[in-house]
């Protein structure tokens, strides 16, 4: 076997290094910072290992359901009864934004935007496609806030914030309302002139094996939100999962996005380090202090809304508002929610793409639904 050839390893590692940027980052964060608070006894304190159980927990659970082909078979199912295109608009961006609440926006858009491509150019309504996957992107990165689990930044401050969960859905109840509503007038004003038929390739049928695999994960899924709701331990929860999945499919522990772990771990010990540097601690205390929410929005628009939220975190004691303005950060700019490349990556690979079009048409509409949600914060 031929030797792999240095100029080959190097692409390889750059390739992941531009894939991963926000990893890498905060990795070089984390080592600066130890330049200044050496590494000591006082590191292992700074990682909140109770959020990363969780998270890797549904992780886990999502990728199980995932590969069965649950939530697919859903969408194939409403896919079926719509009939123009307003109604298949409805039905795209809808299953991103309702099921982003529970299976997070990521894993909503991996699972639905290809759907939505094929779809679209199945039906000949490619002149459709740029908005449709940007009101999915959209969809998505609003319906995961209303849910602690809806994305990482809220499992996180969820964690941090000593409230219960009816707490945190009353909090974000508004927010999801007008969302709703913004996002169901965005369908309706797409017009086609002719009818719809929709015909979707029909799923795989759950072999029994399927079904029972498909019970334990959803028994799985019940038990992580229990947890989360801090009825049971999470790390009881989390062992439970990593040795079922183990026994039962251990092929579905390739799947979860473990270099979004290591940016937390990286990202707690560059904000624990800043935390020991009394002038850094003072200073970013006085910018962030009653400015929560515009702060974190604007933070988030350069580096995301899962950094921000764990860098602003550690500076301030009002994280109601730090949930809200992350929330809200994660519209804007197409790095301001991770999540948003994964629809752009998704389109990006379509036939006929107009990358120039698509983000200017992704950066009006998120502005747009930015300054509707932002008025709301104003009058609440």
């Amino acid at each position: 076997m031929p030797p792999i050839r240095s100029n080959d390893t190097i692409k390889t590692i750059l390739n992941y290094i531009k894939k991963e940027t926000v990893l890498f980052i905060s990795l070089l964060l984390a080592l600066a910072s130890a330049a200044f608070v050496p590494p000591d006894n006082g590191y292992l304190s700074y990682i909140d290992f109770h959020t990363l159980t969780i998270l890797l927990s549904l992780m886990i659970v999502m990728a199980g359901l995932r590969s069965l082909g649950i939530f697919s078979g859903i969408g194939r199912w409403m896919l079926e009864r719509t009939s123009s295109v307003r109604s298949l608009a409805l039905v795209l961006v809808m299953l991103c934004f309702g099921f982003s609440m529970f299976i997070t926006n990521d894993v909503a858009l991996i699972v639905f935007v290809p759907f939505a491509i094929d779809v679209l150019s199945i039906a000949c309504l490619e002149n459709y496609l740029i908005r449709v996957i940007v009101l999915q992107t959209i969809g998505a990165n609003l319906g995961s806030m209303f849910t602690p689990i809806g994305n990482p930044q809220n499992l996180y401050l969820f964690s941090r914030s000593g409230m219960g969960m009816n707490g945190f859905i009353s909090l974000m109840l508004p927010y999801t309302l007008l969302s709703f509503v913004g996002l169901t007038a965005a369908c309706v004003m797409l017009k086609g002139r002719k009818a719809v038929t929709v015909k979707v390739y029909p799923n795989r049928a759950l072999t029994a094996p399927d079904k029972r695999k498909t019970a334990a994960y959803i028994l799985m899924f019940l038990l992580a939100l229990i947890s989360v709701a801090g009825a049971i331990p999470v790390y009881v929860v989390g062992a439970v999962i990593l040795t079922a999945v183990i026994l039962m499919d251990k092929r579905v522990l390739r799947d979860p996005d473990y270099a979004l772990l290591l940016t937390f771990m990286f990202l707690f010990v560059f904000i624990g380090n800043m935390k020991r540097i009394p002038e850094i601690n003072e200073w970013l205390r006085g910018v962030i202090r009653d400015n929560e929410i515009l702060t974190s929005v604007l933070a988030s628009q350069v580096i995301s809304n899962v950094p921000a939220a764990i860098l602003l975190s550690g500076f301030t004691d009002n994280i109601p508002q730090l949930i809200i303005g992350t929330n809200l950060g994660g519209l804007g700019t197409i790095i301001a929610s991770m999540a948003s490349l994964i629809s752009f990556k998704y389109y990006g690979k379509a036939a006929d793409k107009r990358i120039g079009a698509y983000l200017g048409v992704f950066t009006l509409l998120n502005l747009i639904f930015l300054a509707m949600l932002l008025l709301l914060n104003y009058f609440v």
